[in-house]
């Protein structure tokens, strides 16, 4: 019987050894597995208690108002991650959009922001103010202030520097993700002792989490553990690979309303903004959400345990606990990134016959390749490779709606390293 290696012509050295590496996961699957199953449990549950019906699916048009679907995603993304309230909306373009509603929605002249894990995702340096041009309408053209409390060898939250930037500050901003660097992402437990430590010098300030690719990865949010806001994409998480577009911010309900304001205009917030056809996917995605997440998991780990077999350092390792759908391949120099995008990208359900190659994408300081065969433009919890093209060549690997076709999509860009000579088994 030919087997599904066969199909995508992989080597027989390369097939006994994904093979094996899939065989010594198990454990981690299981793991993955029964945190699925709570979180799946919890979003069903919200979805009941919100009385979500058939005309939840409906969209509107023009104003919005009234929008019985828009209203109930908020109630129930607010019960599955623990808020108060939220804000979920089609019209977010990304998760740096919501990001930047979310800190123009609460910070005001004068104000300082304080970044507790060092420097920000590139994306985020200019709407902050850190890079690019003055003048253009970034947090500090409005007179906030920026500050940042740098990370213990790279790896570890300054929990004492926090405290001492803490007092003077009205946002204290958490990236949960490692974005483009190779420090650990956060876990929900090392979120709550940020914002522990950050609230103890001063009660009143808001702890805010970028959340993108850790939802439902653990069986709590960071609003369970002293966050005040969390902001992420519906084309990552909790999105499911359905929603097509879209982010969320879910929190405080007095903080949510002011990032609304913010997104729509003062006096009006959450109460417009049609939802077009948009309702259905938004909460059909959320529903598969914790499965899919199970999935873009397993696919990491995976990916991590086969490429640690062939010789490459990886972050987080096989065998380490997850805390979002990212995981760091080293492949040590340009011609391994490159033929590793390349093949990822061959594998690809959509697209599979493009060559990614590196180019200057808008809001990044390097040049960046990207393999994302998917079916929405960018959804990294759909499989997907990228990284700058810089030290130390490290490919940031996401995704996988499902885990057999994430598995092929691996052992794909090992092939096509092999087929080049990079690689030996």
């Amino acid at each position: 019987m030919e087997s599904v290696f066969d199909l995508f012509g992989i080597d027989k050295k390369l097939a006994q050894l994904a093979e094996k590496a899939e065989q010594e996961c198990g454990e981690m699957f299981r793991e993955i597995e029964r945190t699925a199953e709570y979180n799946g449990a919890k979003v069903l549950r919200a979805f009941i208690d919100n009385r979500v019906s058939e005309g939840c699916l409906k969209g509107t048009t023009g104003y919005g108002y009234g929008d019985l679907g828009r209203d109930t995603a908020d109630k129930v993304f607010a019960q599955a991650f623990g808020g108060e309230d939220a804000i979920v909306r089609h019209t977010f373009v990304n998760g740096t959009h919501a990001l930047s509603t979310a800190l123009f929605g609460v910070l005001r002249t004068g104000d300082t922001m304080l970044s507790c894990t060092g420097r920000p995702y590139d994306t985020l340096e200019e709407v902050i103010g850190i890079r690019g041009e003055r003048g253009s309408g970034s947090l500090a053209d409005f007179g906030v202030k920026y500050i940042q409390a740098d990370l213990v060898d790279d790896r570890e939250p300054d929990l004492e520097k926090i405290a001492q930037l803490a007092g003077g500050a009205k946002v204290a901003y958490i990236q949960r993700s490692r974005g483009y660097s190779l420090r650990p992402s956060l876990t929900v437990d090392t979120i709550g002792r940020i914002a522990g430590a950050a609230k103890a010098a001063n009660p009143d300030i808001i702890v805010m989490v970028d959340n993108c690719y850790g939802e439902f990865v653990e069986e709590r949010e960071p609003l369970a553990v002293g966050a005040d806001l969390i902001i992420g994409s519906l084309i990552k998480n909790p999105g499911g690979g359905i929603a097509s577009t879209g982010g969320y911010i879910c929190g405080r309900t007095d903080l949510v309303e002011k990032c609304a304001d913010r997104l729509t205009c003062v006096g009006m917030g959450k109460e417009v903004g049609c939802t077009l056809n948009m309702s259905r996917e938004m909460l059909l995605g959320f529903f598969l959400a914790p499965q899919t997440v199970a999935s873009a998991l397993k696919t990491s780990v995976f990916a991590c345990r086969f490429f640690e077999k062939l010789g490459f350092r990886t972050l987080p390792e096989s065998g380490e606990k997850r805390t979002d759908i990212i995981a760091s391949i080293l492949l040590e120099n340009e011609e391994n990134l490159v033929a590793f995008c390349q093949g990822i990208q061959k594998g690809s359900p959509v697209d599979s016959y493009v060559t990614p190659e590196a180019w200057d994408m808008p809001g990044y300081e390097s040049k960046v390749i990207m393999a994302a065969g998917a079916f929405t433009m960018g959804a990294s919890i759909e499989l997907s490779a990228d990284a700058p093209i810089r030290e130390p060549f490290a490919a940031w690997l996401q995704g996988g709606l499902t885990y057999a076709s994430g598995k092929a999509g691996i052992v794909t860009a090992a092939q096509e390293m092999y087929s080049r000579g990079l690689i030996t088994v």
